[in-house]
């Protein structure tokens, strides 16, 4: 390899292995630099926002607008003195600690959603920096009329992968040896760049293109985000990745929708009472007990749940009244201090593992364990990109068209990059669960794609890739109670369905796709359908 071939391996290598996190140093840099957070992940009418924020700007300007199908300013205010505030080396696990900067009152005008708040550092009388932070505005209970969506933001995963100030829950600088993700998170931080906003030529994870003949793999979205000083992680969370588009959207189609934080959800959980249907949107992985007793519960008296999401996985907790994530993953088992206990069912793993006893199917029909990863990396990338399509004469496909064998969303590249799903058999050309007691009685497959839970094949090199064989061990673990190679040559292939069940008075319709949400921003008429059909069905 050339001098330069060598140069440009290190880049990309370092694009996709290295941590890169956006961090606050002790020393002020010699740039204008600004960053901001607010005190609480969600507001009601008459609380008030704390925006804390740390700049080497002499002064700076906050506006606060509401974002989806248009943005509406509701905030605004000039000129407010700079302050550089030190930030400890353990930020993302402790939080800031920087003092408020500003603060205002949520108005009982202020419609529910979401709030950006931009925050512009000025030199020389012009904008030299710009950090955004969003926060949610929850409907003040029983203040919800007529037919809308109830939208549960997925805040537990922004906080998950945010890797503002070094660490997240998959990469970052804590353990004994400082080179370890934290089992123990903190809101009380900015938000990375890009998980708020977002250019329209963002690469997303999910390959648009199928990669050249013996190609090795790579991750477009990953190497832009080097290239252009936005989080690694800007495309597996955040508002402006999957949530944005479905309100955009929605809005766009008529549907009133008010959105919610997962925090809310787990500790007031009343809200769901005043809507007919709850939907979860886009990368949607961590939840607590909590959470899904909330959603349980509503289903069970009759809601109708929307979840066009992926990657059903991880229990959390939260603590401090939701300021604090924990979630200790694939070293639970060594070192959640719920371990060994009474609570052992509320220890931080997947919800498939031994002693938790609650598989993620029984809330949303599938869960990640039996899915994973497809259409990008090395899991399936010249795959189908779509849903297979199995029971085409299922109410959710009404006035498509679809007949059975077609691929819905290959267009739009809705298939990925996560997915969930379930142990199945073919019977006479048709999907069911092959274990009916993981399932939820009377669940229908609808569609099914292919994932797997490695990077495998002719063209990986050892250490080159970047999913390495951890999840594949940890899957392994969990549904044979071992990690070998026997135990990985099991468990690895996996899979992403579309599902309908009925259960108690209640409905659950669950696209079992990160993705799904491209369908509606590219504007493919066959899944922007197939989304209606189930809003509308659930909203009547």
């Amino acid at each position: 390899m050339s001098a330069s071939g060598e140069r440009d391996e290190a880049w990309r290598q370092r694009a996709v292995l290295g941590n890169y996190a956006e961090r606050a140093f002790a020393q002020p840099p010699e740039e204008t630099r600004i960053w901001s957070y607010t005190n609480r992940v969600s507001y009601q009418a008459g609380d008030e926002v704390q925006i804390s924020v740390c700049t080497t700007a002499p002064s700076f300007s906050v506006d606060v607008f509401r974002d989806g199908l248009k943005q509406a300013q509701v905030y605004r205010r000039d000129n407010i003195a700079g302050q550089w505030q030190d930030t400890p080396d353990d930020c993302s696990v402790i939080g800031c600690g920087w003092a408020p900067s500003l603060s205002f009152r949520v108005e009982p005008s202020w419609a529910s959603g979401a709030y950006v708040v931009r925050c512009s550092a000025l030199a020389g009388g012009t904008v030299a920096d710009v950090h955004e932070h969003i926060f949610i505005v929850r409907p003040t209970p029983g203040q919800a009329s007529g037919k809308r969506i109830l939208l549960i933001a997925a805040t537990s995963t922004w906080n998950a992968y945010n890797d503002w100030g070094g660490s997240n829950h998959y990469q970052g600088y804590c353990g004994p040896n400082g080179d370890r993700f934290s089992p123990i998170l903190s809101i009380a931080r900015p938000l990375a760049k890009g998980f708020v906003s977002l250019p329209a030529d963002a690469p997303r994870a999910v390959l648009f293109d199928s990669p050249p003949i013996m190609a090795e793999p790579r991750y477009p979205h990953m190497e832009w985000a080097y290239a252009n000083g936005y989080s690694k992680k800007y495309m597996s969370s955040g508002w402006a990745s999957f949530e944005r588009h479905f309100v955009a959207w929605a809005e766009a189609e008529g549907y009133g929708a008010d959105i919610i934080s997962q925090i809310d959800l787990h500790y007031h959980p009343q809200l769901l009472d005043a809507y007919p249907c709850v939907a979860c949107i886009g990368h949607d992985e961590y939840w607590s007990w909590e959470m899904r007793d909330a959603v349980d519960a509503f289903v069970e008296r009759g809601g109708r749940v929307a979840r066009f999401a992926g990657n059903f996985m991880w229990q959390i907790r939260l603590e401090n009244e939701g300021a604090r994530q924990v979630c200790y993953k694939y070293l639970a088992r060594e070192e959640d201090p719920l371990m060994r206990g009474s609570q052992r069912h509320l220890v931080t793993e997947s919800w498939e593992a031994p002693g938790i006893g609650r598989p993620g199917a029984a809330t949303f029909g599938l869960n990640a364990t039996h899915g994973l990863y497809a259409s990008w990396s090395g899991c399936s990338p010249r795959g189908a990109k779509g849903f297979p399509i199995y029971r085409p004469e299922h109410w959710a496909f009404a006035n498509t068209g679809l007949y059975y064998g077609d691929v819905l969303g290959a267009s739009s590249r809705i298939f990925g990059y996560e997915v969930d799903g379930l142990p199945y058999e073919i019977r006479n050309g048709l999907p069911y669960p092959a274990d009916p007691a993981m399932a939820p009685q009377g669940i229908e497959i609808l569609g099914l794609g292919l994932s797997s839970t490695i990077e495998e094949g002719p063209t990986i090199r050892p250490g080159q890739s970047f999913l390495g064989i951890e999840d594949g061990e940890y899957v392994a673990s969990v549904l044979t109670g071992k990690s070998d190679a026997a135990a990985i040559e099991r468990t690895k292939r996996g899979c992403g369905m579309i599902v309908s069940f009925r259960r108690g008075r209640g409905e659950v319709f669950h696209a079992g796709t990160c993705d799904w949400v491209m369908g509606l921003a590219r504007c493919d008429e066959m899944v922007m359908q197939v989304t209606r059909n189930v809003l509308n069905r659930f909203l009547g």
